[in-house]
Protein backbone atom coordinates (compact mmCIF):
# COMPACT_ATOMS: atom_id res chain seq x y z
CA UNK A 1 0.00 0.00 0.00
CA UNK A 2 2.68 2.33 0.62
CA UNK A 3 4.69 1.61 -2.51
CA UNK A 4 1.11 2.07 -4.10
CA UNK A 5 0.63 5.74 -2.47
CA UNK A 6 3.82 6.75 -3.65
CA UNK A 7 4.18 5.14 -6.82
CA UNK A 8 1.26 5.60 -8.32
CA UNK A 9 -0.73 7.80 -6.60
CA UNK A 10 1.22 10.33 -5.20
CA UNK A 11 4.13 10.32 -8.19
CA UNK A 12 3.56 13.84 -8.91
CA UNK A 13 4.31 15.53 -5.50
CA UNK A 14 1.60 18.19 -5.19
CA UNK A 15 -0.15 20.05 -2.12
CA UNK A 16 -2.45 18.01 -0.79
CA UNK A 17 -5.72 19.28 0.26
CA UNK A 18 -8.12 18.84 3.17
CA UNK A 19 -10.62 16.94 0.91
CA UNK A 20 -7.85 14.36 -0.31
CA UNK A 21 -6.26 13.97 3.01
CA UNK A 22 -9.81 12.56 4.22
CA UNK A 23 -10.58 10.31 1.68
CA UNK A 24 -7.06 8.65 2.49
CA UNK A 25 -8.05 8.51 5.90
CA UNK A 26 -11.17 7.25 5.67
CA UNK A 27 -9.20 4.31 3.60
CA UNK A 28 -6.77 3.58 5.97
CA UNK A 29 -8.78 3.79 9.00
CA UNK A 30 -11.66 1.35 6.67
CA UNK A 31 -8.78 -1.10 6.15
CA UNK A 32 -7.72 -0.96 9.64
CA UNK A 33 -11.38 -2.19 10.37
CA UNK A 34 -11.58 -4.47 7.92
CA UNK A 35 -8.51 -6.34 9.50
CA UNK A 36 -9.81 -6.24 13.10
CA UNK A 37 -12.95 -7.93 11.09
CA UNK A 38 -10.38 -10.65 9.63
CA UNK A 39 -8.76 -11.07 13.16
CA UNK A 40 -11.98 -11.85 14.84
CA UNK A 41 -12.89 -14.22 12.30
CA UNK A 42 -9.80 -15.94 12.17
CA UNK A 43 -8.75 -15.70 15.87
CA UNK A 44 -11.67 -15.00 17.29
CA UNK A 45 -13.59 -12.07 18.94
CA UNK A 46 -10.76 -11.96 21.94
CA UNK A 47 -7.74 -11.33 19.50
CA UNK A 48 -9.92 -8.95 17.39
CA UNK A 49 -10.98 -6.61 20.21
CA UNK A 50 -7.38 -6.74 21.23
CA UNK A 51 -5.86 -5.28 17.90
CA UNK A 52 -9.03 -2.42 17.91
CA UNK A 53 -7.87 -1.52 21.68
CA UNK A 54 -4.50 -1.47 20.30
CA UNK A 55 -5.12 0.23 16.99
CA UNK A 56 -6.93 2.83 18.96
CA UNK A 57 -4.14 3.44 21.31
CA UNK A 58 -0.97 3.88 18.92
CA UNK A 59 -3.49 6.05 16.57
CA UNK A 60 -4.24 8.22 19.68
CA UNK A 61 -0.36 8.46 20.30
CA UNK A 62 0.63 8.95 17.34
CA UNK A 63 -1.66 12.35 17.02
CA UNK A 64 0.75 13.43 19.50
CA UNK A 65 3.92 13.38 17.01
CA UNK A 66 1.87 15.57 14.43
CA UNK A 67 2.68 18.47 16.93
CA UNK A 68 6.57 17.66 15.97
CA UNK A 69 6.22 17.69 12.47
CA UNK A 70 3.96 20.92 12.47
CA UNK A 71 6.79 22.62 14.42
CA UNK A 72 9.24 21.29 12.14
CA UNK A 73 7.95 21.68 9.08
CA UNK A 74 7.62 25.47 10.03
CA UNK A 75 10.89 25.66 11.82
CA UNK A 76 12.43 24.62 8.93
CA UNK A 77 10.56 26.52 5.91
CA UNK A 78 9.87 22.62 4.32
CA UNK A 79 7.27 23.69 1.59
CA UNK A 80 3.54 21.81 1.93
CA UNK A 81 4.63 20.23 -1.47
CA UNK A 82 7.61 18.43 -0.18
CA UNK A 83 6.09 17.67 3.26
CA UNK A 84 4.75 14.42 1.93
CA UNK A 85 7.69 12.73 0.70
CA UNK A 86 9.54 13.20 3.65
CA UNK A 87 6.51 11.61 5.66
CA UNK A 88 6.59 8.62 3.28
CA UNK A 89 10.27 7.97 3.95
CA UNK A 90 9.45 8.59 7.89
CA UNK A 91 6.93 6.06 8.51
CA UNK A 92 8.15 3.76 5.66
CA UNK A 93 11.48 3.53 8.07
CA UNK A 94 9.48 3.72 11.43
CA UNK A 95 8.03 0.32 10.26
CA UNK A 96 11.37 -1.55 10.15
CA UNK A 97 12.40 0.37 13.63
CA UNK A 98 9.29 -0.61 15.25
CA UNK A 99 9.49 -4.20 14.17
CA UNK A 100 12.62 -4.65 15.82
CA UNK A 101 11.89 -2.81 18.99
CA UNK A 102 8.41 -5.04 19.19
CA UNK A 103 10.16 -8.47 18.39
CA UNK A 104 12.98 -7.60 21.41
CA UNK A 105 10.27 -6.60 23.90
CA UNK A 106 8.03 -9.59 22.72
CA UNK A 107 11.28 -11.68 23.38
CA UNK A 108 12.09 -10.15 26.96
CA UNK A 109 8.47 -10.61 27.99
CA UNK A 110 8.52 -14.32 26.78
CA UNK A 111 11.62 -15.02 28.54
CA UNK A 112 11.61 -12.30 31.75
CA UNK A 113 8.55 -11.93 33.65
CA UNK A 114 8.98 -8.89 35.81
CA UNK A 115 9.73 -6.83 32.44
CA UNK A 116 5.97 -6.85 32.41
CA UNK A 117 6.39 -4.53 35.46
CA UNK A 118 9.41 -2.56 34.28
CA UNK A 119 6.80 -1.88 31.50
CA UNK A 120 3.83 -0.92 33.61
CA UNK A 121 5.66 1.29 35.71
CA UNK A 122 7.36 3.17 33.16
CA UNK A 123 4.10 3.89 31.46
CA UNK A 124 2.69 5.41 34.92
CA UNK A 125 5.42 7.57 34.56
CA UNK A 126 5.22 8.54 31.15
CA UNK A 127 1.71 9.49 32.22
CA UNK A 128 2.62 11.74 35.14
CA UNK A 129 5.09 13.64 32.77
CA UNK A 130 2.05 14.25 30.37
CA UNK A 131 -0.06 15.47 32.65
CA UNK A 132 2.25 17.57 34.32
CA UNK A 133 3.93 18.98 31.46
CA UNK A 134 0.23 20.00 29.89
CA UNK A 135 0.49 21.93 26.77
CA UNK A 136 4.21 22.51 27.06
CA UNK A 137 4.96 23.02 22.68
CA UNK A 138 7.80 21.46 21.01
CA UNK A 139 10.86 23.49 19.68
CA UNK A 140 12.77 21.09 17.23
CA UNK A 141 13.95 24.29 14.94
CA UNK A 142 15.86 25.30 18.16
CA UNK A 143 16.82 21.58 20.23
CA UNK A 144 20.14 20.00 20.61
CA UNK A 145 19.16 17.41 18.27
CA UNK A 146 18.96 19.31 15.17
CA UNK A 147 21.89 21.69 15.90
CA UNK A 148 24.06 18.44 17.23
CA UNK A 149 22.76 17.12 13.47
CA UNK A 150 24.05 20.38 11.59
CA UNK A 151 27.81 19.62 13.20
CA UNK A 152 27.93 16.39 12.10
CA UNK A 153 26.13 16.97 8.89
CA UNK A 154 26.92 19.31 6.12
CA UNK A 155 24.19 21.48 5.28
CA UNK A 156 22.40 24.21 3.36
CA UNK A 157 19.63 26.18 3.60
CA UNK A 158 18.44 26.22 0.01
CA UNK A 159 16.39 23.13 -1.53
CA UNK A 160 16.89 21.08 -4.20
CA UNK A 161 13.52 19.58 -5.23
CA UNK A 162 12.77 16.71 -3.32
CA UNK A 163 16.00 16.29 -2.89
CA UNK A 164 17.52 14.86 0.21
CA UNK A 165 21.31 15.94 -0.78
CA UNK A 166 22.67 18.16 -3.22
CA UNK A 167 26.25 19.77 -4.18
CA UNK A 168 27.27 23.37 -3.13
CA UNK A 169 30.62 24.65 -3.37
CA UNK A 170 32.13 21.29 -4.73
CA UNK A 171 31.18 19.07 -1.65
CA UNK A 172 27.92 16.88 -0.81
CA UNK A 173 25.58 18.97 1.31
CA UNK A 174 22.19 17.49 3.16
CA UNK A 175 19.11 19.82 2.12
CA UNK A 176 16.44 20.91 5.04
CA UNK A 177 14.25 17.70 3.68
CA UNK A 178 17.42 15.47 5.23
CA UNK A 179 17.29 17.53 8.49
CA UNK A 180 13.38 17.03 8.66
CA UNK A 181 13.45 13.51 8.09
CA UNK A 182 16.15 12.62 10.16
CA UNK A 183 14.30 14.55 13.45
CA UNK A 184 11.35 12.76 12.65
CA UNK A 185 12.85 9.39 12.67
CA UNK A 186 15.01 10.33 15.90
CA UNK A 187 11.60 11.34 17.36
CA UNK A 188 9.87 8.75 16.66
CA UNK A 189 12.28 6.29 18.63
CA UNK A 190 11.54 8.33 21.29
CA UNK A 191 7.52 7.99 20.69
CA UNK A 192 7.99 4.27 19.81
CA UNK A 193 9.24 4.00 23.60
CA UNK A 194 6.36 5.19 24.99
CA UNK A 195 3.85 3.84 22.57
CA UNK A 196 5.32 -0.09 21.84
CA UNK A 197 5.30 -0.67 25.90
CA UNK A 198 1.35 0.75 26.52
CA UNK A 199 0.65 -2.25 23.10
CA UNK A 200 2.07 -4.88 25.00
CA UNK A 201 -0.14 -4.05 28.02
CA UNK A 202 -3.17 -4.97 25.65
CA UNK A 203 -1.50 -7.93 24.52
CA UNK A 204 1.78 -10.01 23.96
CA UNK A 205 1.06 -11.66 21.30
CA UNK A 206 3.75 -10.05 18.73
CA UNK A 207 1.19 -10.43 15.33
CA UNK A 208 -1.72 -7.87 17.37
CA UNK A 209 1.29 -5.72 18.53
CA UNK A 210 3.51 -5.20 15.65
CA UNK A 211 0.10 -4.94 13.11
CA UNK A 212 -2.09 -2.15 15.17
CA UNK A 213 1.28 -0.68 15.04
CA UNK A 214 1.33 -0.68 11.20
CA UNK A 215 -2.24 0.51 10.82
CA UNK A 216 -1.63 3.26 13.04
CA UNK A 217 1.42 4.41 11.40
CA UNK A 218 0.48 4.15 8.14
CA UNK A 219 -2.66 6.39 8.26
CA UNK A 220 -0.44 9.14 10.31
CA UNK A 221 0.65 10.70 6.79
CA UNK A 222 -2.91 11.42 5.76
CA UNK A 223 -4.32 12.27 9.43
CA UNK A 224 -1.17 15.28 9.51
CA UNK A 225 -2.41 16.49 6.14
CA UNK A 226 -5.85 16.77 7.42
CA UNK A 227 -5.76 18.31 11.46
CA UNK A 228 -2.33 19.86 10.77
CA UNK A 229 -4.00 23.24 10.96
CA UNK A 230 -6.64 22.16 13.86
CA UNK A 231 -3.50 20.42 15.95
CA UNK A 232 -3.23 22.80 18.61
CA UNK A 233 -6.94 23.74 19.20
CA UNK A 234 -7.11 20.00 20.66
CA UNK A 235 -5.78 21.16 24.35
CA UNK A 236 -6.78 18.38 26.34
CA UNK A 237 -5.06 16.12 24.15
CA UNK A 238 -1.82 15.38 26.29
CA UNK A 239 -4.40 14.99 29.55
CA UNK A 240 -6.08 12.58 28.01
CA UNK A 241 -2.94 10.44 26.58
CA UNK A 242 -1.96 10.53 30.02
CA UNK A 243 -4.77 9.00 31.09
CA UNK A 244 -4.88 6.57 28.37
CA UNK A 245 -0.81 5.94 29.81
CA UNK A 246 -1.64 5.90 33.58
CA UNK A 247 -5.09 3.20 32.71
CA UNK A 248 -2.76 0.52 30.42
CA UNK A 249 0.11 0.92 33.31
CA UNK A 250 -1.62 0.09 36.33
CA UNK A 251 -3.74 -2.76 34.13
CA UNK A 252 -0.18 -4.14 33.31
CA UNK A 253 1.11 -4.07 36.89
CA UNK A 254 -2.12 -5.42 38.33
CA UNK A 255 -2.01 -8.05 35.50
CA UNK A 256 -1.29 -11.33 37.17
CA UNK A 257 -4.12 -10.18 40.16
CA UNK A 258 -7.16 -8.14 38.01
CA UNK A 259 -8.28 -9.56 34.54
CA UNK A 260 -9.45 -6.66 32.26
CA UNK A 261 -11.66 -8.27 29.32
CA UNK A 262 -10.42 -6.99 26.31
CA UNK A 263 -13.84 -5.10 25.74
CA UNK A 264 -13.98 -3.14 28.98
CA UNK A 265 -10.05 -2.22 28.01
CA UNK A 266 -11.18 -0.72 24.64
CA UNK A 267 -14.15 0.75 26.20
CA UNK A 268 -12.38 2.87 28.76
CA UNK A 269 -9.52 3.76 26.23
CA UNK A 270 -12.87 4.82 23.68
CA UNK A 271 -14.57 6.99 26.76
CA UNK A 272 -11.18 8.54 27.58
CA UNK A 273 -10.10 9.65 24.06
CA UNK A 274 -13.50 10.59 23.60
CA UNK A 275 -14.32 12.67 26.76
CA UNK A 276 -10.93 14.84 25.82
CA UNK A 277 -11.73 15.59 22.50
CA UNK A 278 -15.30 16.81 23.49
CA UNK A 279 -13.56 18.57 26.15
CA UNK A 280 -11.30 20.18 23.71
CA UNK A 281 -14.52 21.24 21.37
CA UNK A 282 -15.98 22.74 24.57
CA UNK A 283 -13.12 24.87 25.29
CA UNK A 284 -12.58 26.16 21.43
CA UNK A 285 -16.19 26.92 21.68
CA UNK A 286 -16.08 29.05 24.73
CA UNK A 287 -12.91 30.84 23.83
CA UNK A 288 -14.12 31.87 20.09
CA UNK A 289 -17.09 33.18 22.05
CA UNK A 290 -14.96 35.28 24.63
CA UNK A 291 -13.33 36.46 21.38
CA UNK A 292 -15.74 37.56 19.31
CA UNK A 293 -17.48 40.10 21.20
CA UNK A 294 -14.04 41.92 21.06
CA UNK A 295 -13.71 41.16 17.07
CA UNK A 296 -17.15 42.77 16.72
CA UNK A 297 -16.28 46.06 18.99
CA UNK A 298 -13.01 46.25 16.90
CA UNK A 299 -14.75 46.37 13.68
CA UNK A 300 -17.53 48.43 14.87
CA UNK A 301 -17.43 51.97 13.48
CA UNK A 302 -16.66 55.38 15.70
Amino acid sequence: MLALDLGVFHRKEHVVRAREALAWSAVWVGLALAFAGLVWKVEGPGRGLEFLTGYVIEKSLSVDNLFVFVVLFGALGIPPVHQHRVLFWGILSALVLRGAMIGAGAALLARFHFVVYLFGGFLVLTAIRLALAGRAGHDPGQSRLLAALHRVVPGTTRFEGHRFFTREGGRRVATPLFFALAVIELSDVLFAVDSIPAIFAVTSDPFIVFTSNVFAILGLRSLYFLVAGAVARFVYLKPSLAAVLGFVGVKMILADVVHVPAAISLAVVVAILAAGAAASVVQARRQAARLRPKSEAAAAPR
